[in-house]
């Protein structure tokens, strides 16, 4: 395989490959935590700001923007050296982190989570195509098994820092806690991963990348608007749910004619590249749109307190890191992978049907049992399709196939988020407001419940699981589709090799 020099950009290193690792993995637990710590001070936040019906735009908003910007870090990346954009990324993403803490509004603090979603956008992306630089396939596995771990425990660690900071000090340091984090890894990675000498003049393929944010952010819109804020046959939500297709044959149509298109594709025409995205998407959804209503089943529901609702979390934690190891050795030993997504998505369908029963008198045992047998799922998915994706595409590609793996797995996300939120808000404002007695009920966080009357609390307690039920049977549905999909997934053996400099 040949390359143009601008393709093996950062494969060099300075430093230690481990440093290298330990800076990767210090930005993905950023990215990482950031999304778990949110989402347990959502009923806080909430509280404070009011605007129960814009609680999943905290969330969606920076995956929506995170999303849009995705394919074009990797592009850049492919293009320019890895190196520039992390500092790119990381510096939005600390901007963006500070404005969160400085938020006094639901308005502020939405917009201020898509310009961190913007430089959020590239540290996943990003940091698995330094992995791919610098780590041989059949060694990739065990990394970004490694990786899953890191993911699994900022799920416990987020909710904990998350419950810690609400009731110690206030939900605005949840957004603060980067800020340092964030120069620790920037420092470690800037030491270890040297930079392109080499610069060579390239066609950015800026109008594909304008019409994919289009067809992707009018999709994210319609899903979260159409039924809630606005009628499904109101103008704009028609006018959203025309463009979608309009702006998805334009970026179609551009890629088709682009020197150096943002997301080529003949990528599609790669079965592991195609299948892997389709199950990316589907688990995306499910783990994303999942894991930000557990805190409001426990919060809410179940009365406790954010730190306990964190300690609560533990068991998927374990289930993410045994499976993730596991998967990391298996593909390392064997050179394969096209099981473990089989038996990922099956798992994760199995637990999300044991949450999908649950109601405000379930046993916490029960909670356990299901998020433990769901993050074993999860443990099994996402190092095998990004091992399996850089294994199968031209090394040119690496950067380019991560971010649309990335991005196909953060469009599910936004979608379910969004999607899910109007349906939880819309039968819980149903329940509450068929309720005089329970009409506040909307706007009432950890703190306040608590406060409230035995019969009160019970009576919201059973309009939350009514509302959060049909999120967990849709995440059953859309594990179900992954299963499907894994069953027709290619392997192609994991190569142990290096990329040598100039290749």
């Amino acid at each position: 395989m040949s390359s143009s020099p601008s393709a093996v950009a950062d494969q060099g290193h300075r430093g230690s490959i481990r440093l290298v690792i330990f800076s990767i993995g210090l930005l993905l637990l950023l990215a990482s935590l950031d999304q778990t710590i949110v989402s347990t001070a959502l009923p806080t936040i909430v509280a404070d700001l009011g605007g129960l019906e814009h609680l999943s735009w905290v969330v969606t908003a920076y995956i929506l923007s995170s999303t849009l910007v995705a394919p074009l870090y990797g592009k850049l990346g492919d293009l320019y050296g890895r190196r520039l954009m992390v500092f790119i990324s990381v510096g939005l993403f600390l901007f963006g982190s500070a404005l969160c803490g400085l938020a006094q509004s639901m308005g502020f603090l939405i917009a201020s989570r898509a310009i961190q979603g913007l430089g959020g956008g590239g540290l996943f992306v990003l940091a698995l195509s330094v992995i791919g630089d610098v780590i041989p396939p059949s060694d990739r596995g065990k990394v970004q098994g490694v990786f899953a771990a890191v993911f699994s425990a900022s799920s416990v660690i987020g909710p904990l820092a998350g419950g810690w900071f609400v009731e110690a000090a206030s939900w605005h340091w949840i957004f603060y806690i980067n800020l340092p984090l964030g120069f620790i890894a920037i420092a470690g990675f800037a030491a270890s991963f040297a930079a392109n000498p080499e610069r060579q003049k390239h066609k950015i393929d800026w109008a594909g990348a304008a019409a994919l944010s289009v067809a992707l952010g009018a999709l994210t819109l319609v899903t979260s608007l159409g039924g809630s804020t606005l009628a499904w046959d109101a103008p704009g939500t028609l006018a959203m749910i025309a463009l979608v297709p309009t702006a998805l044959a334009a970026f179609i149509w551009i890629e088709s004619r682009a020197a150096e298109p943002v997301l080529p594709l003949e990528l599609f025409r790669n079965n592991v590249f195609t299948v892997s995205g389709i199950i990316g998407f589907a688990t995306g959804a499910a783990m994303l749109g999942g894991l930000t209503f557990l805190p409001v089943y426990l919060q809410i529901a179940k009365g406790y307190s954010p730190t306990a609702s964190g300690l609560m979390m533990i068991p998927m934690t374990a289930g993410i890191l045994t499976s993730s190891t596991f998967a990391g050795q298996f593909m390392g030993r064997t050179g394969r992978y096209r099981i473990l997504p089989m038996v990922g998505t099956a798992l994760i369908a199995l637990g999300a049907a044991g949450l999908g029963l649950l109601d405000e008198t379930s046993h916490p045992a029960v909670f356990c049992a299901a998020i433990l047998i769901f993050g074993l799922g999860m443990g099994c998915i996402f190092p095998v399709v990004t091992t399996a994706v850089q294994n199968a595409v031209p090394r040119h590609q690496l950067g380019t196939a991560t971010a649309a793996g990335v991005m196909f797995r953060q469009i599910g996300g936004s979608l379910a988020v969004a999607v899910f939120g109007a349906i939880f808000t819309a039968r819980l404002s149903a329940g509450l407001g068929a309720n005089a007695n329970l009409a506040h009920g909307g706007e009432i966080g950890p703190q306040a419940l608590a406060a409230l009357p035995d019969e009160m609390r019970a009576q919201i307690a059973g309009l939350a699981v009514h509302a959060i039920n049909p999120v967990f049977w849709i995440v059953v549905a859309l594990a179900l589709i992954g299963f499907g999909f894994s069953h027709v997934l290619k392997e192609v053996a994991l190569v142990n090799r290096t990329v040598p400099k100039g290749e």
